[in-house]
């Protein structure tokens, strides 16, 4: 299968070109669903409160006030202002629910009941609406009127307790994980109930997402491995257990004196044994224990200072260069400034130079997947708060894209 052309002409429509999209969501599940919609055309309207809008517009660092992280998560979008409490924030949302494809929300579980905007409401007034529903918990269960954030996902999906150094405190991931696994999640729900209604002949549907589920979702065998056997997973650091050699190898310091790492796969068969090879361990490579990973299993900590030995005394860079060199799945750690500046981030359209609303140049995450025939786009930068209210106001109902 040849890898998408991501030089080819963008068609500004995009594969869900006519899809609308009512997003009533805060902060990141509802709106990064929204947003990955809205990267392949669909048209998303957002309603904010009159009062401050989307919290995100003011979390992390901002430039003039604003959120930059604003400027990603709500790219390709419409602000209108309607306070959801009031009568006439209410029936807004109605009238725009009864010409849309989808509504998103984030809230928790009945909330929107209690405004009289309830799935058995808006699926009375548009029974081809699909309604995507996400939540710490879920709708249903003993569990669903709690409130809860993807932290909390995290947890009782099973991530947090792996993550960190054993005998330590659990870590967090350093993005919202939960909550994007969760919209990422919601996105395919969406889609597959669009199929059903349009190749199908079928209704709009509720999608009831969860961010537990979807973090436990990926939590592989996880719990089997505790059905069979007992074994509850314990922390491993940068350790993948029951998978070797794969970890964080320290590397000689860089020019500024700071700890060095690279990180090494070495756990396929013949990768291993090229690995071996490479660092100079034949004695290793040749060993019939280790010529599969369950006997590698067992001897991940000498396999695992053996490559150590070897990182230690060569740079992140040479490391790198020997191992590609070998066709041994290596890679450095990343920081922002790595992924800037990086050539393979450029020519995959990952980094894209882009504009906000004030004309002011900004680089922003590109689009992902790549789609060879219909790939998505940038096509317009966040709205100021409440940027769309005449139009919406204009039209009384969904209005033609004009900006």
């Amino acid at each position: 299968m040849n890898a998408p052309d991501t030089t080819a002409p963008i068609d500004p429509s995009g594969p869900l070109a006519g899809v609308r999209v009512l997003e009533l969501g805060q902060l990141i599940a509802g709106p990064f669903a929204a947003k990955t919609l809205a990267d392949f055309g669909a048209d998303v309207i957002k309603i904010e409160p009159p009062d401050g809008g989307d919290p995100l517009r003011k979390w992390r660092l901002l430039r003039d006030g604003t959120s930059v992280w604003w400027e990603v998560q709500s790219r390709n979008k419409r602000s209108v202002r309607a306070d959801l409490r009031s009568p006439a924030g209410q029936a807004l949302v109605r009238r725009l629910a009864a010409e849309a494809d989808v509504l998103i929300e984030n809230f928790k579980p009945g909330t929107l009941e209690g405004w009289g905007l309830g799935w058995d409401t808006l699926h009375a007034l548009n029974p081809r609406l699909v309604m995507l529903r996400l939540s710490g918990y879920g709708q249903t269960g003993p569990y669903a009127h709690k409130p809860g954030f993807g932290i909390l996902g995290e947890a009782m999906g099973g991530l947090r307790y792996l993550t960190g150094e054993p005998g330590r405190v659990p870590v967090r991931t350093g993005v919202s994980i939960g909550d994007s696994i969760a919209a990422l999640h919601g996105v395919i729900g969406v889609l597959m109930a669009l199929y059903h209604r349009d190749a199908r002949g079928g209704q709009g549907q509720l999608v009831d997402v969860a961010l537990y589920e979807s973090v436990f979702n990926l939590m592989e065998s996880l719990l089997p491995e505790y059905d069979a056997f007992g074994v509850v997973r314990e922390p491993a650091g940068s350790a993948l257990p029951g998978i070797a050699p794969s970890n964080a190898y320290r590397c000689r310091p860089g020019p500024d004196g700071k700890d060095a790492y690279v990180l090494i796969g070495g756990n396929g068969d013949s990768i291993f044994r090229r690995l071996m090879h490479a660092i100079g361990r034949e004695d290793l490579a040749r060993d019939p224990d280790l010529a599969h990973n369950d006997g590698r299993a067992r001897r991940a900590a000498e396999l695992d200072a053996a490559i150590e030995a070897w990182t230690r005394e060569r740079s992140v860079d040479q490391v790198i260069a020997v191992l590609d060199a070998a066709d041994v799945p290596v890679g450095k750690i990343y920081t922002a400034a790595d992924i800037a500046a990086d050539p393979h981030y450029r020519a995959r359209a990952m980094v894209v130079d882009s504009t906000d609303r004030e004309g002011r140049p900004l680089k922003v995450p590109g689009i992902v997947p790549k789609l060879g025939a219909t790939p998505g786009a940038l096509r317009y930068p966040a709205p100021r708060l409440g940027e769309h209210d005449a139009d919406v106001a204009e039209s009384l109902g969904w209005p033609a894209r004009r900006d």
